[in-house]
């Protein structure tokens, strides 16, 4: 597992009137970094979104429609998992899990469901200058998101 990645597991609730989920408390401890922004992403079946990194935003992933394979990888030199990648699956079709994503850890996915919804939580507002872009094929990072599979 990539340095700094933290899963939450999340407990769902449910009676013969419904099921309930608490995704992220402000006093969970690896909500530290706190609250910027909270958007919501549909993304399309077989959508493959490549790598982008933050020079200091935290991001926090929920997906709780559809299906995705979260992609990680450590761009970050002084850390003992440096260069690693780590794949994640996330969605309702697994059991229901938020992952944190620190900065300088690049990250994208690839929808393996049908339409699929991302809820995330970033510790700043949106910021140009704060987000960076590496090609999908990026030969230092060696990850293809062509070999993931469709979930049918």
């Amino acid at each position: 597992m990539i340095e700094g990645i933290v899963i939450k597991q999340i407990v769902s609730h449910s009676d013969e009137r419904q099921a309930f989920r608490e995704i992220i408390r402000v006093t969970d401890s690896f909500f530290g970094e706190g609250f910027g922004q909270f958007s919501h992403a549909i993304m399309l079946p077989s959508t493959a979104k490549g790598w982008h990194i933050h020079k200091t935003q935290v991001d926090w992933w929920y997906v709780p429609v559809g299906a995705l394979v979260l992609a990680l990888h450590d761009k970050r030199e002084d850390s003992p998992t440096y260069g690693q990648t780590q794949e994640i699956l996330m969605g309702d079709i697994y059991p229901p899990i938020v992952v944190k994503i620190p900065p300088g850890v690049a990250h994208g996915c690839r929808v393996t469901g049908g339409v699929t919804h991302l809820f995330y939580i970033t510790s700043s507002v949106y910021n140009p200058a704060e987000e960076g872009r590496i090609p999908h094929d990026d030969p230092s990072i060696g990850y293809n998101y062509r070999k993931l599979p469709d979930v049918k």
